[in-house]
């Protein structure tokens, strides 16, 4: 009865042997088996997959995946977690202004609010002088007048007028002026759309 089960179980002892070689050898070509009944046994086609085609060509030659031995990768991590550290804060305040129920649509953000929105985002927008025109009277939120489903800030102009303006934005703006080295990659890699 051992004997049988030995039997049995002896192409499944192979194939994970054959698996640990091509491992080990660092041939990583895919194996492919035939169709067959329950009666016949057919080996493994390893060698049937062609060396060039494409798909084995992109298995035996894998990209290099930068690493924390490469300076140049270990220089970009650091400055993307000071990056990080930096915006988190703002980035958080303005996704919970926009996206909480801290602030009811039309309602103007409170003083504190506004000092830290005006002067952390605000005046990094890109067009920032235009935003604000004749001059600010305060921040709001409310919902976009295009794209009724979603919320966004701004700004109250002292004439009356209201236009709105992108978080985003800003954000990427003040990335390009405090992290000019490395601010595309860190934009591209990490929202949504680039400008």
């Amino acid at each position: 009865m051992a004997a049988s089960a030995l039997i049995r179980g002896a192409p499944l002892l192979r194939l994970r042997l054959q698996h640990r070689h091509r491992f080990a050898t660092g041939l990583l070509v895919p194996l492919r088996r035939s169709w067959c009944s329950a009666a016949e046994s057919t080996p493994l086609e390893e060698d049937a997959v062609p060396l060039s085609t494409p798909a084995a060509l992109s298995l035996r030659k894998a990209p290099k995946y930068s690493s924390w031995d490469d300076q140049t990768y270990r220089q970009w991590k650091d400055e993307e977690a000071e990056i990080w550290r930096d915006i988190e804060p703002i980035t958080h305040l303005a996704k919970e202004i926009i996206h909480s129920d801290r602030y009811m649509d039309g309602e103007q953000l409170t003083d504190e609010d506004e000092k830290i929105v005006a002067e952390r985002l605000l005046a990094y927008h890109p067009n920032s002088d235009d935003k604000i025109g004749c001059g600010l009277d305060s921040i709001m939120v409310d919902r976009h007048p295009q794209f009724k489903n979603s919320r966004c800030l701004f700004v109250v102009r002292t004439d009356g007028g209201w236009i709105d303006f992108s978080y985003q934005k800003c954000l990427r703006a003040y990335i390009r002026s405090k992290y000019p080295t490395h601010a595309e990659r860190f934009i591209k890699e990490h929202f949504k759309r680039g400008s």
